[in-house]
């Protein structure tokens, strides 16, 4: 299995909040984006309006997708009108403690709350337009908090088990493992012999506890769990849940492996069949069952079926961006950045170097592509071609990335024998950084020290 690829998510990020283009009558308005949330609050108990609370970044390509394909059009702009919209950026530190606070996991997020700042649901990771309003719009008619729902989970009724399900899948999407295991503790013996034999509420304890053993890295409990799971109606989601069980369960002997997942590639390929290589995908995140695909057929040993699962994806991006000799790369960002990595994946790397150039060119207004090119020549041993992509990079970088783009920049510096350089580069970041992300300044004062 290929090394695991960063995708959406990444437990150490911190968010800042930037106000989305709302209509004025219902945008929250703050001069200090810390207290954004607070402002979109008050607003909102004055309008009886519930708040949505957008998480997104600006490398992340499922916020692409979002931007693009969802959060557009005539129900976009009721949404807007019916609720307040905050919009937090992944990468700038302000909004540190509102990550903390809901324990985000992944990107895009979006959490509603009441007028009185209660949480009334989540929706993790991105959603196709036809999954994402009926959703959010479930949650706000629902008008309860978690609590709320627990307390309707009396017996082994009808009742009481649509909420235990409604409850499980908001810890899933919480990520709040131990949460839901000790709210399962707490039930009547009637109320959880029923969740434990309703197949919907023992799929929900299976994801659950195999996401407790991918956290703890214990092999042995994601293999014990991984079957369950995958032998759930997992739809789209089968990608995130495959991919979870293979990156544990990776030190195990290969037989083992094939043994745990060999059932998996049809199942695979006829997700990417049906729902992904077609003209309009039903999977929003096309790309994770693509290289979720790909990364099983590498742990079965199938490497001409990971190659082929590659050569399509670029095939059909390219296709879609209006064909290789003429790509539109303006026309759909996360395309664009899907093409990107399959390329690499692909180690199609003069496909690449000339890909990139064209990337920074069409998204010229932030720090993303130049660094992402300055990163891959890094990693392909080339730092002296990297060091003018990440100087480039550099002044549109700000907090979280800039300290980021500085560790590739010194890193390059040093692999070239210039670590007075790189001193200077860590010492200008440092001191536009400021006193935020105390983890990621001790690694790079570390990496010139």
């Amino acid at each position: 299995m290929r090394l695991p690829i960063f995708r959406r998510w990444n437990n150490a990020l911190l968010v800042t909040l930037l106000l989305v283009v709302a209509p004025a009558q219902n945008a929250a308005r703050a001069d200090d984006s810390n207290t954004a949330v607070e402002d979109a609050l008050k607003l909102a108990a004055s309008r009886q309006a519930p708040v949505i609370v957008d998480f997104y970044a600006p490398w992340c390509y499922s916020c692409y997708f979002m931007a693009k394909h969802v959060k557009t059009g005539p129900e976009w702009t009721a949404l807007e009108k019916k609720a307040v919209i905050v919009e937090l950026d992944a990468d700038s530190p302000a909004g540190a403690r509102w990550m903390q606070q809901w324990t985000v996991r992944g990107l895009p997020s979006y959490i509603v709350l009441d007028a009185s700042g209660q949480e009334l649901g989540r929706i993790p990771l991105e959603r196709t337009r036809a999954q994402f309003y009926p959703e959010i719009a479930a949650i706000i008619a629902r008008g309860s908090d978690l609590d709320q729902r627990k307390r309707q989970v009396k017996d082994d009724g009808k009742a009481s088990l649509i909420a235990a399900r409604s409850v499980l899948q908001a810890y899933a999407a919480r990520a709040d493992v131990d949460g839901a295991n000790d709210w399962l503790n707490t039930l009547p013996a009637a109320a959880r012999k029923a969740v434990d034999q309703d197949a919907d509420a023992a799929l929900w304890q299976s994801r659950l506890a195999l996401r407790k053993a991918s956290v703890a890295k214990d092999a042995a409990a994601c293999a014990a769990a991984a079957p369950a799971v995958l032998a759930g109606d997992l739809g789209c989601d089968r990608a995130y849940e495959l991919d979870r069980a293979m990156q544990c369960t990776a030190s195990l002997p290969a037989g083992e492996q094939q043994k745990l997942y060999a059932a998996q590639q049809p199942v695979m390929n006829a997700l990417l069949a049906k729902r992904v290589f077609i003209a309009t995908p039903s999977c929003a995140d096309a790309r994770s069952l693509i290289t979720t695909t790909a990364d099983l057929a590498a742990t079965l040993g199938d490497t001409k079926r990971e190659a082929a699962v590659l050569e399509q994806a670029i095939a059909d991006a390219e296709r879609r961006l209006g064909g290789a000799k003429k790509l539109d790369l303006k026309r759909d960002r996360n395309l664009a950045d899907n093409l990107r990595l399959y390329l690499d994946l692909a180690k199609r790397y003069e496909a690449l170097d000339a890909l990139f150039p064209k990337l920074i060119a069409a998204y010229p207004d932030d720090y993303v592509y130049a660094f992402r090119y300055g990163r891959n020549l890094i990693e392909r041993g080339e730092p002296e071609k990297a060091l003018p992509w990440l100087a480039q990079a550099a002044p549109k970088a700000y907090g979280l990335n800039r300290l980021t783009v500085a560790q590739y920049r010194a890193d390059a510096l040093i692999k070239l024998g210039r670590r007075d350089e790189a001193k200077v580069v860590v010492a200008e970041a440092l001191k536009a950084n400021g006193p935020f992300f105390p983890e990621q300044v001790a690694k790079l004062k570390a990496a010139v020290a």
